[in-house]
């Protein structure tokens, strides 16, 4: 299924040894510290790929370096080229956003923007030639296995990119057309011709009643516009029927399912032939590559009967392949603290994890001093809702922002207008503080470890590390240094680099922060102390962490547990013994956080 073409350099460098790759693939998902990062907007390894070996301007290329919507130039020859710098941070997981061919240019006229950051797939069985080939994805994830790295890949079953068009509806927006005013069984609504005789509805999941739905024009009538009828891989793609043709979503109800994600074509993922071209489709990526998990983007826009028969067949192929944790986490984007609601795309739809955006609204609120730290308490409370309970919890990969909510340094300081440089230093730096050491997993956004800031989302917060020619990247002032994304960003004595890297070698050292069960001591209401126990999961020893999310320094009395008789500082200042048995005093500064562990 899937194509490479391996260069002689690449063929004969050498492999990682099989029992290295068996000790990384037998490290539970907890244990990871995972590097987020568009392979685009990173590092350029490679001048001769810019441009996708493609010709004509940036409407044909998708290339232009100081355009912020389109290709800049950063490849996998570049990824492979810092794994050093990745390493260095503390991180072992690198997950990327799609490298698969994507639609080089889309948008209306005078809109256009380009599909650098993955999400427009056209050719799912290949590298974007933008990025490299197939063996240069081989050599990465080679190298990666080398140094003890997993490699997680995002994939996309929603959609793919915007091909088919429709004869109706332009004038009003191809505006959504629901399944009760246009059934599969009329064409142009209920009182139209009917088509597709026997078709009994796509909660009918069988091959031979999908093999009834004949006609696609049920809402619209799809057309492919002249030149792109073959230009999706596999070739199965390529027809209108699987697809439900239903117009743009508007995000509520029915819509949220059965609509184009802006004018991205949505998927019939009911439909049997798409569950198992999928199945397909990434199964092979994991024995062709031996990749080490998913995120999963856009799931909660596609139906749970799709991930109920999609999930078990990726994690059999996985184990026959010798990958025994195969990390999965479904992209559910919800910007509340509501464990419920994230909770139940793991039950209902057998998601074994989702991406954790609760865990990033309460660190916004609580680190930029908008909302107390009591948030955490409730989130923690909603760890038994998830589909294996707390210890599945454990897997929750957690943030603090990404590629489409903006970074997190961007809303600390838009709720701080007046703050210093020195004080938004050191409330990014309690925000990653909080997400090395709490339950989950933490996900660190490329450039954040640089003070990158953002002036907002999507393309805004997407800024190059190699040294950009996007001016509304350059203009902004980042924090902990005096450079710009002008130049490269590649600062390992950064301070947030350092502080990154320094809580991620103690999170590595201290088995209770990457497994161990939470035990929530107290919480404000306001900005102030948030402190937990955490406890090893093989000795049951305690690791009191505390946190504070206000600008002036506290003293507080703590609950821990009464076989804690003595404490090492891990972090911060420590008292060595508790104030009387099952009472721990702790001293913090602002903005400050204290990792204590008991002693054995």
């Amino acid at each position: 299924m899937i194509r490479a073409l391996a260069p002689l350099a690449l063929l004969l460098a050498p492999l990682p040894a099989v029992a290295e790759v068996a000790e990384v693939r037998a490290r539970p998902a907890t244990d990871e510290v995972i590097y987020f990062v568009l392979p685009d907007r990173f590092e350029n390894g490679d001048a001769a790929n810019d441009k996708g070996r493609l010709t004509g301007d940036r409407l044909k290329t998708g290339y232009d370096p100081a355009a912020k919507g389109f290709y800049h130039g950063g490849d996998l020859a570049g990824l492979t080229r810092r794994l050093d710098y990745i390493q260095g941070l503390g991180a072992t997981a690198v997950w990327f956003a799609p490298i698969f061919k994507n639609k080089p240019v889309q948008g209306p006229k005078g809109d256009e923007s380009a599909g650098y950051h993955g999400y427009w797939v056209t050719d799912f069985t290949q590298v974007d030639p933008h990025f490299g080939s197939n063996a240069e994805f081989k050599a990465f994830v080679d190298a990666a296995h080398a140094r003890g790295m997993k490699v997680y890949m995002d994939i996309i079953t929603n959609h793919t990119a915007d091909v088919i068009r429709y004869k109706e509806g332009e004038a009003e927006g191809f505006r959504y057309r629901s399944l009760a005013d246009y059934p599969y069984s009329r064409r142009g609504g209920v009182e139209g011709t009917p088509i597709n005789p026997g078709f009994a509805g796509d909660h009918h999941p069988g091959a031979t009643n999908w093999a009834r739905l004949t006609d696609p024009s049920f809402a619209y009538t799809p057309v492919v516009p002249k030149g792109e009828e073959r230009v999706k891989v596999p070739a199965w793609l390529n027809d209108p029927i699987h697809y439900h043709n239903r117009g743009n979503s508007d995000w509520v109800g029915e819509s949220a399912l059965y609509g184009d994600f802006a004018g991205l074509d949505d998927l019939a993922t009911e439909n049997p032939k798409v569950v198992q071209g999928f199945i397909d489709i990434y199964g092979s990526w994991i024995d062709e590559f031996g990749i080490d998990g998913f995120r999963i983007d856009t799931a909660k826009h596609v139906n749970p009967e799709f991930w109920q028969a999609f999930v078990p067949a990726m994690q059999a192929r996985a184990r026959a392949r010798g990958i025994p944790n195969f990390h999965i986490f479904g992209e559910v984007y919800i910007d509340a603290v509501d464990p419920g609601a994230l909770a139940w795309h793991t039950r209902a739809a057998g998601l074994p994890s989702v991406l954790d955006f609760g865990f990033a609204r309460a660190a916004i609120d609580a680190v930029s001093g908008t909302k107390g730290t009591d948030q955490f308490a409730r989130l923690f409370d909603g760890d038994l809702l998830y589909k294996g309970g707390a210890k599945a919890a454990l897997e929750l990969p957690t943030f603090l922002g990404n590629h489409d909510m903006g970074r997190f340094a961007m809303f600390v300081k838009q709720a701080n207008p007046g703050a210093s440089e020195a004080e938004l230093l050191q409330r990014v730096m309690l925000g990653h503080s909080l997400m090395l050491t709490l339950r989950g997993v933490p996900t660190i956004y490329y450039g954040d470890e640089q003070g990158f800031v953002s002036d907002g989302n999507d393309q805004l917060a997407r800024e190059d590390m190699f040294a950009s020619r996007v001016a509304v990247y350059n203009d902004n002032e980042l924090i902990g240094t005096d450079a710009t994304t002008a130049t490269a960003n590649f600062d390992a004595a950064h301070p947030l680099y350092r502080h990154i890297a320094a809580l991620s070698e103690i999170r590595r050292k201290t088995p209770a922060l990457m497994r161990g069960a939470t035990k929530v001591r107290a919480f404000s209401d306001k900005p102030g102390l948030l402190a937990v126990s955490r406890f090893d999961p093989d000795t049951g020893r305690e690791v009191v962490l505390a946190y504070n999310s206000s600008a002036a320094p506290l003293s507080a009395q703590i609950a821990i547990d009464m076989k804690s008789t003595g404490f090492t500082a891990l972090l911060g200042n420590c008292p060595a013994a508790p104030a009387a048995p099952g009472s721990l005093r702790l001293n913090l500064p602002a903005f400050g956080t204290v990792i204590c562990q008991a002693s054995e």
